[in-house]
């Protein structure tokens, strides 16, 4: 049974969480890029580049993501802390099972938007898969907030230190 996330669990959590930050922060270029390139318009060298630091960042969360789910599935995960209670239990597993789904959908759907052209994958990256990572990323930070704070379980420290 592990009792901590591995080095490498822990360095691609952090790593995808900084990039999917700032892809989700940083959206102004390729909102432009994607605005002009759906209206049939010519995009600037300069446009192209800063959009492809988007779709670059995006990739690599794809990347990283398959790594950690191969990572997931080699070394398993720590147990769910015994404080939270059951029902809590399995919200928190179908919450990182759909951070996982959307670490493939909203790369696969940006790729469809800007490499394809396809106007309804753009319309799921920005609208409601964009939508739902934010959400997702808001509970889980208030899940780790209340392990800390509330229930004074280890779960940060698994994910930061690895101290069990």
């Amino acid at each position: 049974m592990v009792s901590s996330f591995s080095v490498p669990q822990r360095i691609t959590h952090w790593l995808m969480a900084a990039l999917i930050l700032f892809n989700l922060l940083f959206t102004d270029a390729m909102e432009t890029a994607g605005r002009l390139m759906f209206r049939g318009q010519a995009l600037t060298p300069e446009q192209v580049s800063a959009a492809n630091i988007h779709a670059y960042v995006g990739i690599s969360v794809l990347v990283l993501a398959l790594i950690r789910l191969c990572l997931r599935f080699a070394q398993g995960v720590p147990p769910e802390p015994v404080e939270e209670p059951p029902f809590l239990r399995m919200v928190a597993r179908v919450g990182h099972w759909a951070f996982y789904a959307l670490f493939f959908l909203m790369p696969l759907a940006g790729i469809g938007a800007w490499y394809f052209g396809n106007k309804t994958a753009a319309f799921a990256h920005t609208g409601p898969l964009k939508l739902l990572m934010w959400a997702l990323i808001a509970a889980h930070i208030g899940g780790v907030l209340v392990h800390q704070f509330y229930w004074k379980t280890n779960v940060l420290k698994r994910m930061t230190s690895g101290v069990n």
